[in-house]
């Protein structure tokens, strides 16, 4: 039998920075909505949720590398990757604006606030130990191409483009960090191949950035402030003071935990797709427990597979890397590191690793999907499109002072802004783009019934405003209205199955041909 062993390869300290910067960005970004937008103290956030908030995501990291080790073994294989491991960056969002945000504005009281939110992870975190039981079947009733067109709209909408965007802002910086991505990880012949690519993206940006005058001393002096020891502790009372006062919150938590359940079912299937067929059930247990056992730390932010599997495996990354970074991600906050680290190394230098992702992850669908299937591709980037579309528009009005309900759909509309088409079609993006691939690619294969179940579900989730609607609700604002269009549709395929049963009972039998 094969020994297991963790071995750290060339390809892994990419990998390492990549997964690194992108949670770390994720944990400053947590840190600063809850303390300058939020408002909670910050001794809470460093002391008590950003510490458990790392221990959750180093937790997932250990379960997914023994994963990784275990196939290893059983395979015998030495080129196996391991799932990247993250917290859910939506989630982030939808808790603080959603949960914590309204309570600790209605009650002033910032631990009661906090309580509302563990109760509301920890539903999250049912959804996915719940749906574990499911996730193997589900993943193999929708067709590959469907699940890995919906992680290409992920991966470059919500992963690449705020990077790419933000590489453009600092143009001395980025591009000669995304050409030396171009030439040493798409290219066929590296430059200065002896030094590791992610230890020179690194070199290059953050003497590019210094040079620039991008990165300031002052910073680094600045962020030691935020210096401390800070180990997580249990709050199980916190979690119980919130259980019986959550209810009302909970309704964004149901749709929120299907989607993570949906992000979890890609990635796994883009891991399939690349060569590490993990066990759908166990990666799906470790991610509730992990969101569980946090959230019982108090931590109110969920963990989740990460996106890019593909494209770290396309640099050469093994198992070691999903560890090193969720070691480094429970030591940050523990000894309150994270600001000093982002005033030495500058985001501009490291956000082209997520482009690089980004794309490696869309191209992944282009080489798996058959050719009569390609329009799936696109379909299923509609809804992502317009998810981050309706994101910057808000983002926008939001700064302006104002809403897109404030200045009203006709006024927006005159100018070109279809905002009601961005709300219908940008909400719920992750099951909108899934099940519109589904009635995409049963049209195209001709399963008409298929199509008809896939589009029966989209009147069923559009009903209780899971998907394009700002909220959930009950056959509130167009929902009704979308409910009808999906059951026509719905309709549609069933009509189409009993034409193509009739054409084939009617179909004139051929006689066979006599022989001399």
């Amino acid at each position: 039998m094969n020994k297991m062993k963790l071995e750290w390869k060339r390809g892994d300290w990419a990998a390492y920075f990549g997964l690194m910067t992108n949670n770390l960005t994720n944990l400053l970004t947590m840190m600063g909505l809850l303390i300058f937008v939020v408002g909670i103290p910050k001794e809470i956030v460093y002391g008590r949720i950003a510490p458990a908030f790392g221990l959750a995501v180093m937790m997932a990291s250990i379960c997914y590398t023994w994963f990784g080790l275990q196939m290893a073994r059983q395979t015998g294989r030495s080129d196996v990757t391991a799932l990247p491991s993250g917290p859910s960056a939506p989630s982030i969002f939808t808790v603080t604006f959603l949960v914590l945000m309204p309570v600790y504005q209605s009650t002033g009281d910032a631990d009661f606030a906090i309580s509302i939110g563990l109760v509301w992870c920890f539903v999250e975190a049912l959804i996915l130990v719940g749906g574990s039981f499911l996730g193997e079947t589900i993943r193999k009733m929708i067709p590959r191409t469907v699940l890995l067109s919906c992680l290409s709209g992920l991966g470059l909408l919500l992963l690449a483009m705020n990077p790419m965007l933000q590489a453009f802002e600092a143009p001395t910086v980025s591009f000669i960090v995304l050409l030396l991505i171009f030439i040493n990880w798409f290219g066929k012949k590296p430059i200065f191949a002896r030094i590791p690519t992610g230890l020179l993206l690194l070199i290059a940006g953050t003497a590019l950035a210094w040079i620039s005058g991008l990165q300031s001393p002052d910073a680094i002096k600045a962020s030691m402030s935020s210096f401390g020891f800070n180990p997580p502790g249990f709050h199980v009372d916190s979690f119980m003071q919130g259980l019986p006062h959550a209810l009302p919150y909970l309704a964004s938590a149901v749709p929120l935990g299907l989607a993570n359940y949906i992000f979890d079912l890609e990635n796994i299937e883009s891991a399939h797709a690349a060569g590490d067929e993990y066990n759908t059930r166990k990666v799906m247990m470790a991610n509730g427990l992990s969101s569980m056992f946090g959230c019982l730390l108090g931590n109110p932010f969920p963990v989740t597979v990460y996106v890019g599997h593909a494209g770290w495996k396309a640099m050469g990354a093994s198992i070691g890397y999903t560890l090193a970074s969720g070691v480094t991600m429970f030591l940050v906050p523990l000894f309150g590191l994270g600001a000093f680290m982002l005033a030495v190394i500058p985001m501009t230098a490291i956000v082209p690793i997520l482009v690089f992702i980004g794309v490696v992850t869309a191209n992944q669908v282009v080489r798996e999907t058959p050719k009569i299937e390609v329009p799936v591709i696109f379909i299923c980037l509609f809804p992502w499109i317009a998810n981050w579309g309706l994101t910057v528009v808000n983002s926008v009005l939001g700064a302006a002072g104002t809403s897109g309900a404030k200045l009203g759909a006709e006024l927006l509309h005159s100018k070109g802004v279809y905002y009601q088409g961005l709300v219908h079609l940008g909400s719920g993006a992750p099951l909108a783009s899934m099940l519109w691939g589904c009635v995409a690619i049963f049209a195209i294969i001709n399963k008409p019934l298929r199509g008809a179940v896939a589009a029966a579900t989209g009147a069923l989730l559009a009903l209780f405003g899971v998907i394009h609607a700002p909220a959930v609700g009950f056959a509130e604002g167009s929902s009704l209205l979308f409910t009808l269009a999906y059951l026509m549709m719905s309709a549609m395929f069933v009509v189409k199955h009993f034409l193509d049963s009739r054409e084939t009972v009617t179909a004139p039998v051929q006689e066979p041909t006599k022989t001399a």
